[in-house]
């Protein structure tokens, strides 16, 4: 039995696909096919029911999951452990980043992973919260910041700041807005931001809540946009409080005064990878740099 067997049926069971486990683990589809395949013949049980373009669990398959991941887990904090006994880090740290640089405070913790890690090669990939999910679980990225209501259950999560959104509006619509209640308000026309966007989600569900659909009439892709299109007249959007403040203070938009949005900022990771010397040097970081207990 070998860790890429092993590797190969946690992925694929994670995904749901050959064609994407072997992007994954950058290999081809057959190559997958043979190591399950083989891995199934030392087990002598099926792992996978497959069928035409995915593949799922068999009940043996479950039930073994847990234990191979286990066993993954187990050598990699084997593999990390000696990694630092040899006094060094070396490799690549792949981080997702979700909104702004300095809301996350990415400057003081990429300085500090220099410092403390110069042997590492780091990278950040900007994506949108749901996106970096999944990069996260696939593998692709090693840990991300996330936005949202709550922390993915289906990976670990260091908490960063609990945040609050308004309801922001164009400034011309001061008095409509003021006077809205929540029919009137979904029927004004909204900017909507892509569906994995943390901002989408937030503002599907605080309508949904009230059994209503907020009126899209345009959907822009990154933030700054959206604050641009909300000045310049053409919807109303959800907006980062600290930021909504400081906009309507200059008269550049109207805030509805009835409904703050709390949503949570943390850092997601895969609990496969939570042994690894970076993502340990990582996640030591945030903590001091976002002042939170080692504990």
């Amino acid at each position: 039995m070998e860790m890429y067997q092993l590797r190969a049926y946690v992925t694929a069971a994670t995904l749901g696909s050959v064609t994407r486990t072997a992007e994954t683990l950058h290999v081809t589809q057959p190559a997958i096919t043979a190591q399950i395949k083989a891995l199934e013949e030392e087990l002598g049980v099926a792992l996978f029911d497959r069928k035409p373009g995915r593949i799922s669990l068999t009940r043996a398959g479950e039930s073994l999951l847990e234990d191979a991941q286990k066993v993954l887990d187990a050598a990699g904090y084997l593999q990390g452990r000696a990694k630092e006994l040899q006094g060094e880090v070396t490799g690549q740290l792949l981080l997702g980043t979700v909104a702004d640089p300095d809301s996350l405070r990415l400057g003081s913790l990429l300085r500090a992973l220099v410092g403390a890690l110069p042997l590492l090669e780091i990278k950040t990939r900007y994506g949108l919260a749901q996106d970096l999910c999944e990069q996260v679980m696939s593998g692709t990225l090693q840990g991300a910041f996330y936005i949202g209501a709550n922390m993915p259950r289906e990976l670990e999560a260091l908490p960063l700041q609990t945040q609050q959104y308004r309801i922001v509006a164009p400034a011309f619509m001061r008095e409509q807005v003021l006077k809205a209640g929540w029919r009137d308000l979904a029927q004004m026309p909204w900017i909507a931001a892509p569906a994995q966007h943390h901002i989408q989600t937030l503002l599907l569900a605080l309508f949904a809540r009230q059994g209503l659909a907020p009126n899209q009439v345009i959907e822009a892709d990154v933030m700054a946009a959206t604050e641009s299109l909300v000045r310049a007249g053409l919807g109303l959007s959800l907006l980062r409080e600290d930021k909504a403040i400081e906009l309507a203070e200059r008269t550049e938009l109207v805030i509805w005064p009835h409904a703050r949005i709390p949503a949570q900022l943390g850092f997601i990771y895969s609990r496969s990878t939570e042994h690894n010397p970076a993502l340990v040097a990582t996640l030591s970081q945030l903590r001091r740099v976002w002042g939170l207990s080692d504990a």
